[in-house]
Protein backbone atom coordinates (compact mmCIF):
# COMPACT_ATOMS: atom_id res chain seq x y z
CA UNK A 1 0.00 0.00 0.00
CA UNK A 2 2.53 2.34 0.88
CA UNK A 3 4.70 1.46 -2.48
CA UNK A 4 1.76 2.03 -4.36
CA UNK A 5 0.93 5.54 -2.65
CA UNK A 6 4.27 6.53 -3.07
CA UNK A 7 4.22 5.84 -6.51
CA UNK A 8 0.81 7.62 -7.21
CA UNK A 9 2.23 10.32 -5.56
CA UNK A 10 5.10 10.70 -7.84
CA UNK A 11 2.94 10.44 -10.92
CA UNK A 12 0.98 13.10 -9.38
CA UNK A 13 4.13 15.12 -8.70
CA UNK A 14 5.89 14.64 -12.56
CA UNK A 15 2.46 15.66 -14.07
CA UNK A 16 2.24 18.83 -11.78
CA UNK A 17 5.94 19.54 -13.41
CA UNK A 18 5.27 18.85 -16.92
CA UNK A 19 2.22 21.20 -16.57
CA UNK A 20 4.26 23.82 -15.21
CA UNK A 21 6.86 22.92 -17.87
CA UNK A 22 4.70 23.17 -20.36
CA UNK A 23 2.66 26.59 -19.39
CA UNK A 24 5.96 28.50 -19.12
CA UNK A 25 6.78 27.06 -22.35
CA UNK A 26 3.39 28.51 -23.83
CA UNK A 27 3.79 32.02 -21.35
CA UNK A 28 7.34 32.89 -22.08
CA UNK A 29 6.83 33.89 -26.27
CA UNK A 30 3.15 35.04 -24.88
CA UNK A 31 4.42 37.25 -22.62
CA UNK A 32 6.89 38.38 -25.42
CA UNK A 33 4.64 38.68 -28.10
CA UNK A 34 2.45 41.09 -25.91
CA UNK A 35 5.22 42.90 -25.24
CA UNK A 36 5.83 43.57 -28.88
CA UNK A 37 3.02 44.24 -29.75
CA UNK A 38 1.64 46.70 -26.85
CA UNK A 39 5.01 48.32 -27.77
CA UNK A 40 3.75 48.65 -31.28
CA UNK A 41 0.16 49.84 -30.57
CA UNK A 42 2.19 52.86 -28.48
CA UNK A 43 4.38 53.66 -31.02
CA UNK A 44 1.59 53.92 -33.28
CA UNK A 45 0.15 56.61 -31.18
CA UNK A 46 3.20 58.42 -30.58
CA UNK A 47 3.57 60.09 -33.73
CA UNK A 48 0.89 62.54 -35.49
CA UNK A 49 1.92 60.15 -38.98
CA UNK A 50 0.50 57.11 -37.15
CA UNK A 51 -2.66 58.62 -35.65
CA UNK A 52 -3.30 60.90 -39.37
CA UNK A 53 -2.78 57.65 -41.77
CA UNK A 54 -5.32 55.51 -42.51
CA UNK A 55 -3.17 51.93 -43.19
CA UNK A 56 -1.90 52.90 -39.80
CA UNK A 57 -5.55 53.41 -38.13
CA UNK A 58 -6.12 50.23 -39.60
CA UNK A 59 -3.11 48.70 -38.49
CA UNK A 60 -3.64 50.00 -34.96
CA UNK A 61 -7.19 48.24 -35.04
CA UNK A 62 -5.93 44.98 -36.28
CA UNK A 63 -3.21 45.03 -33.38
CA UNK A 64 -5.72 45.79 -30.78
CA UNK A 65 -7.76 42.41 -31.75
CA UNK A 66 -4.42 40.74 -32.50
CA UNK A 67 -3.57 41.35 -29.23
CA UNK A 68 -6.69 40.76 -26.89
CA UNK A 69 -7.01 37.68 -28.62
CA UNK A 70 -3.36 36.44 -27.66
CA UNK A 71 -4.10 37.32 -23.95
CA UNK A 72 -7.64 35.93 -23.78
CA UNK A 73 -6.17 32.37 -25.54
CA UNK A 74 -3.33 32.51 -22.64
CA UNK A 75 -5.80 33.21 -20.14
CA UNK A 76 -8.01 30.31 -21.36
CA UNK A 77 -4.61 28.01 -21.61
CA UNK A 78 -3.50 28.68 -17.88
CA UNK A 79 -7.33 27.95 -16.60
CA UNK A 80 -7.34 24.70 -18.09
CA UNK A 81 -4.29 23.98 -17.28
CA UNK A 82 -4.61 24.65 -13.66
CA UNK A 83 -7.43 22.42 -14.06
CA UNK A 84 -9.79 25.02 -13.25
CA UNK A 85 -13.86 24.48 -14.48
CA UNK A 86 -15.65 27.93 -14.50
CA UNK A 87 -19.89 28.18 -15.06
CA UNK A 88 -21.42 28.75 -17.92
CA UNK A 89 -22.45 31.97 -17.84
CA UNK A 90 -18.57 32.98 -17.34
CA UNK A 91 -16.71 31.20 -20.05
CA UNK A 92 -19.73 32.48 -22.27
CA UNK A 93 -18.35 36.02 -21.45
CA UNK A 94 -14.71 35.30 -22.33
CA UNK A 95 -15.53 33.00 -25.33
CA UNK A 96 -18.11 36.33 -26.91
CA UNK A 97 -14.97 38.85 -26.09
CA UNK A 98 -12.97 35.74 -28.07
CA UNK A 99 -15.47 36.04 -30.67
CA UNK A 100 -15.97 39.54 -30.82
CA UNK A 101 -12.04 40.20 -31.76
CA UNK A 102 -11.41 37.02 -33.43
CA UNK A 103 -13.40 38.31 -36.64
CA UNK A 104 -11.96 42.01 -36.12
CA UNK A 105 -8.89 40.57 -37.86
CA UNK A 106 -9.77 39.01 -40.95
CA UNK A 107 -12.33 41.91 -41.78
CA UNK A 108 -9.53 44.11 -40.64
CA UNK A 109 -7.66 42.25 -43.04
CA UNK A 110 -9.78 42.84 -45.95
CA UNK A 111 -10.30 46.68 -45.63
CA UNK A 112 -6.55 47.12 -45.34
CA UNK A 113 -6.39 45.10 -48.49
CA UNK A 114 -8.81 47.06 -50.31
CA UNK A 115 -6.89 50.22 -49.18
CA UNK A 116 -3.53 49.20 -50.57
CA UNK A 117 -5.78 48.21 -54.03
CA UNK A 118 -7.21 51.68 -54.05
CA UNK A 119 -3.48 53.38 -53.64
CA UNK A 120 -1.90 51.10 -56.29
CA UNK A 121 -4.85 51.28 -58.96
CA UNK A 122 -6.18 55.18 -58.36
CA UNK A 123 -3.46 56.60 -56.80
CA UNK A 124 -4.99 60.01 -57.89
CA UNK A 125 -8.11 59.24 -56.08
CA UNK A 126 -6.64 57.72 -53.07
CA UNK A 127 -6.38 60.95 -51.24
CA UNK A 128 -10.81 61.45 -51.70
CA UNK A 129 -11.17 57.79 -51.24
CA UNK A 130 -9.52 56.82 -48.49
CA UNK A 131 -10.04 59.57 -45.62
CA UNK A 132 -9.53 59.75 -41.93
CA UNK A 133 -13.39 59.58 -41.68
CA UNK A 134 -14.02 56.78 -44.29
CA UNK A 135 -11.66 54.96 -42.43
CA UNK A 136 -13.45 55.58 -39.30
CA UNK A 137 -16.84 54.33 -40.73
CA UNK A 138 -14.66 51.42 -41.99
CA UNK A 139 -13.79 50.29 -38.76
CA UNK A 140 -17.19 50.93 -37.00
CA UNK A 141 -19.21 48.64 -39.62
CA UNK A 142 -16.19 45.98 -38.70
CA UNK A 143 -16.58 46.42 -35.49
CA UNK A 144 -20.80 46.11 -35.84
CA UNK A 145 -20.45 43.36 -37.77
CA UNK A 146 -18.82 41.40 -35.76
CA UNK A 147 -20.69 42.33 -32.34
CA UNK A 148 -23.85 41.55 -34.84
CA UNK A 149 -22.19 37.85 -35.05
CA UNK A 150 -21.54 37.68 -31.19
CA UNK A 151 -25.12 38.53 -30.59
CA UNK A 152 -26.96 35.99 -32.66
CA UNK A 153 -24.15 33.46 -30.94
CA UNK A 154 -25.96 34.96 -27.32
CA UNK A 155 -29.61 34.61 -28.70
CA UNK A 156 -28.64 31.03 -29.99
CA UNK A 157 -27.07 30.45 -26.43
CA UNK A 158 -29.93 31.64 -24.60
CA UNK A 159 -32.15 29.15 -26.24
CA UNK A 160 -30.83 26.15 -24.62
CA UNK A 161 -32.84 25.22 -21.69
CA UNK A 162 -29.99 25.72 -18.77
CA UNK A 163 -32.16 25.44 -16.26
CA UNK A 164 -32.79 21.70 -17.12
CA UNK A 165 -28.83 21.19 -16.14
CA UNK A 166 -28.32 20.23 -12.29
CA UNK A 167 -25.85 22.67 -12.40
CA UNK A 168 -24.28 25.86 -14.02
CA UNK A 169 -20.48 24.12 -13.32
CA UNK A 170 -19.18 23.19 -16.63
CA UNK A 171 -17.66 19.64 -16.95
CA UNK A 172 -14.74 20.61 -19.30
CA UNK A 173 -12.15 23.33 -20.21
CA UNK A 174 -13.42 26.95 -21.33
CA UNK A 175 -13.39 27.18 -25.16
CA UNK A 176 -14.89 27.69 -28.05
CA UNK A 177 -16.12 24.34 -28.71
CA UNK A 178 -17.64 23.74 -25.01
CA UNK A 179 -20.12 26.90 -25.69
CA UNK A 180 -21.40 25.26 -28.86
CA UNK A 181 -24.42 24.15 -27.27
CA UNK A 182 -26.75 22.74 -29.54
CA UNK A 183 -26.51 21.62 -33.28
CA UNK A 184 -27.93 24.50 -34.28
CA UNK A 185 -24.93 27.03 -32.50
CA UNK A 186 -22.89 24.37 -34.37
CA UNK A 187 -24.10 24.54 -37.49
CA UNK A 188 -24.12 28.63 -36.97
CA UNK A 189 -20.76 28.57 -36.43
CA UNK A 190 -19.96 26.45 -39.34
CA UNK A 191 -21.38 28.13 -41.60
CA UNK A 192 -20.27 32.18 -40.67
CA UNK A 193 -17.10 30.68 -40.52
CA UNK A 194 -16.47 29.63 -43.95
CA UNK A 195 -18.73 32.71 -45.37
CA UNK A 196 -16.28 34.97 -43.54
CA UNK A 197 -12.84 33.20 -44.62
CA UNK A 198 -14.45 32.75 -48.11
CA UNK A 199 -15.35 35.77 -48.88
CA UNK A 200 -11.91 37.50 -47.23
CA UNK A 201 -10.18 35.19 -49.43
CA UNK A 202 -12.14 36.42 -52.84
CA UNK A 203 -11.84 40.33 -51.49
CA UNK A 204 -7.92 40.13 -50.68
CA UNK A 205 -7.05 37.58 -53.72
CA UNK A 206 -9.26 40.10 -56.14
CA UNK A 207 -6.87 43.12 -54.66
CA UNK A 208 -3.99 41.14 -55.63
CA UNK A 209 -5.08 39.97 -59.15
CA UNK A 210 -6.03 43.96 -59.54
CA UNK A 211 -2.35 45.00 -58.44
CA UNK A 212 -0.99 42.58 -60.43
CA UNK A 213 -3.17 43.85 -63.74
CA UNK A 214 -1.95 47.67 -62.44
CA UNK A 215 1.64 47.03 -62.30
CA UNK A 216 1.89 45.98 -66.09
CA UNK A 217 0.68 50.17 -66.75
CA UNK A 218 3.19 52.10 -67.89
CA UNK A 219 1.92 55.14 -65.39
CA UNK A 220 1.66 52.89 -62.24
CA UNK A 221 4.61 53.30 -60.25
CA UNK A 222 6.65 49.54 -60.40
CA UNK A 223 8.46 50.06 -56.37
CA UNK A 224 4.62 50.56 -55.47
CA UNK A 225 2.80 47.99 -57.19
CA UNK A 226 5.55 45.56 -56.12
CA UNK A 227 5.47 46.51 -52.28
CA UNK A 228 1.64 46.61 -52.42
CA UNK A 229 1.68 42.70 -54.22
CA UNK A 230 4.16 41.70 -51.30
CA UNK A 231 1.80 43.02 -48.28
CA UNK A 232 -1.46 41.49 -49.59
CA UNK A 233 0.27 38.33 -50.15
CA UNK A 234 1.09 38.61 -46.37
CA UNK A 235 -2.52 39.54 -45.95
CA UNK A 236 -3.17 36.43 -47.07
CA UNK A 237 -0.87 34.61 -45.45
CA UNK A 238 -2.38 36.10 -41.85
CA UNK A 239 -5.50 35.16 -43.29
CA UNK A 240 -4.51 31.92 -43.82
CA UNK A 241 -3.58 31.31 -40.12
CA UNK A 242 -6.19 33.17 -38.70
CA UNK A 243 -8.41 30.51 -40.29
CA UNK A 244 -5.94 27.42 -38.92
CA UNK A 245 -6.48 29.33 -35.43
CA UNK A 246 -10.04 28.48 -35.48
CA UNK A 247 -10.18 25.15 -36.43
CA UNK A 248 -7.73 24.03 -33.99
CA UNK A 249 -9.96 22.63 -31.84
CA UNK A 250 -11.73 20.41 -33.97
CA UNK A 251 -8.17 19.30 -35.60
CA UNK A 252 -7.13 18.36 -31.61
CA UNK A 253 -10.08 16.06 -31.23
CA UNK A 254 -9.52 14.29 -34.32
CA UNK A 255 -5.65 13.68 -33.25
CA UNK A 256 -6.82 12.76 -29.79
CA UNK A 257 -8.58 9.71 -31.67
CA UNK A 258 -4.84 8.30 -32.59
CA UNK A 259 -2.80 9.73 -29.86
CA UNK A 260 -2.24 8.93 -26.37
CA UNK A 261 -3.38 11.34 -23.63
CA UNK A 262 1.00 12.44 -23.28
CA UNK A 263 1.13 12.89 -27.07
CA UNK A 264 -2.10 14.71 -27.60
CA UNK A 265 -0.98 17.52 -25.07
CA UNK A 266 2.74 17.91 -26.87
CA UNK A 267 1.01 18.18 -30.19
CA UNK A 268 -1.76 20.21 -28.77
CA UNK A 269 1.02 22.38 -27.50
CA UNK A 270 2.78 22.99 -30.61
CA UNK A 271 -0.33 23.61 -32.57
CA UNK A 272 -1.57 26.20 -29.91
CA UNK A 273 1.85 28.09 -30.13
CA UNK A 274 1.73 27.77 -33.82
CA UNK A 275 -1.44 28.50 -34.78
CA UNK A 276 -2.44 30.96 -31.95
CA UNK A 277 0.21 32.58 -30.08
CA UNK A 278 2.61 33.09 -33.88
CA UNK A 279 -0.31 34.63 -36.08
CA UNK A 280 -1.14 37.27 -33.25
CA UNK A 281 2.21 38.85 -33.32
CA UNK A 282 2.18 38.45 -37.09
CA UNK A 283 1.33 41.86 -37.77
CA UNK A 284 3.88 43.34 -35.32
CA UNK A 285 6.83 41.67 -36.81
CA UNK A 286 5.61 42.27 -40.41
CA UNK A 287 4.84 46.27 -40.37
CA UNK A 288 7.75 46.32 -37.51
CA UNK A 289 10.23 45.21 -39.79
CA UNK A 290 8.60 46.51 -43.46
CA UNK A 291 7.99 49.23 -42.93
CA UNK A 292 10.46 52.31 -43.23
CA UNK A 293 8.21 54.57 -41.27
CA UNK A 294 7.29 52.55 -38.07
CA UNK A 295 10.38 50.91 -37.53
CA UNK A 296 12.59 53.27 -35.96
CA UNK A 297 10.33 54.27 -33.49
CA UNK A 298 9.49 50.72 -32.79
CA UNK A 299 13.08 50.08 -32.00
CA UNK A 300 13.20 53.07 -30.35
CA UNK A 301 10.63 51.83 -28.20
CA UNK A 302 11.49 48.51 -27.68
CA UNK A 303 14.83 49.06 -26.49
CA UNK A 304 13.27 51.32 -23.55
CA UNK A 305 13.84 54.49 -25.45
CA UNK A 306 17.68 53.81 -25.45
CA UNK A 307 19.51 56.25 -27.36
CA UNK A 308 20.06 54.50 -31.27
CA UNK A 309 22.24 55.16 -34.03
CA UNK A 310 18.85 55.45 -35.85
CA UNK A 311 16.98 59.19 -35.29
CA UNK A 312 13.19 58.37 -35.07
CA UNK A 313 11.25 61.15 -36.84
Amino acid sequence: MSNATQSQTTINERGTMERVILSTVTTVPCCVFVFINGTMLFSLRSKPVFRETSRYILLYNLLFADTVQLVHGQVLYILAACRIMLTYPVCGVLTMIANLTNEISPLTLVVMSLERYVAVCYPLRHATIITIRNTGVAITVVWAFSSLNVLTRVLLLLNFPFEELQSLQMKDFCSDIAMLIGPLSDHYNKAYTYFLFVSASVVITSSYIGVMVAARSASTDKASARKARHTLLLHLLQLVLSLLSTVHNPLLTAIAKVLNKIGLVRIQIAVYVCVVIFPRCLSALIYGIRDQTIRPILMYHLCCRLKLSVNPA
